[in-house]
């Protein structure tokens, strides 16, 4: 890795597309990953299509990332296709006490629970920040393929991304009216 200006190694930032592509709404985040791998990232950026495999994500949250970005459908509530940014680095206090091991139904919280126990058991650090981009889904049911307003939403998360990790500085219609909370419940 090389040095930046300042003589300092580039920040580590994992960024994860989360979601089940066979569940309609539920493969935003896959989508949006792929459509990110289009674009040129800053040095030390690094874009992973997780998928369904929450334990395989929670490993690699403990690799010495400074920064986690998970990219998911994530109901919250708005019309659909609302893209959402998501503080979740402070553990929330509803989140899951225990953390069922079903690594193709792991969501995010549940993820971000299970890092607590592993990262007491490998050692592992945990990472400073954790940031969820997530989508308000229009159906999760059996079917490959977003709706259209979920569809639609894709360019705006990848937008709202790109500005997250200094990559391009989007016009804000090019990024398009999003919500920004603390996380108070889980992701």
């Amino acid at each position: 890795m090389s040095a930046n200006a300042a003589g300092k190694p580039p920040v580590k930032m994992l960024i994860a597309g989360v979601g089940n592509i066979f569940l309609g709404d539920d493969g935003f985040g896959v989508e949006a990953v792929r459509r990110l791998g289009e674009h040129e990232l800053p040095e030390g950026v690094e874009v992973v299509d997780i998928g369904v495999r929450g334990v395989h994500l929670a490993y690699r949250m403990l690799d010495g990332y400074h920064t986690v970005l998970l990219v998911d459908a994530a109901a919250r509530g708005g019309e659909p296709g609302t893209v959402h940014l998501l503080d979740a680095t402070d553990p929330a206090t509803a989140r899951p006490q225990t953390t069922a091991l079903d690594g193709h139904h792991m969501t995010p919280d549940t993820v971000l629970a299970l890092l607590d126990t592993l990262s007491a058991g490998t050692g592992g650090r945990r990472p400073d920040r954790v940031l969820v981009v997530g989508c308000e889904p229009a159906e999760v049911a059996e079917g490959m393929g977003l709706s259209a307003p979920v569809a639609a939403a894709v360019d705006e998360a990848v937008a709202l991304i790109l500005q997250l990790v200094g990559a391009a500085e989007p016009t804000p219609s090019a990024a398009g009216p999003h919500t920004s909370e603390r996380n108070s419940t889980p992701c």
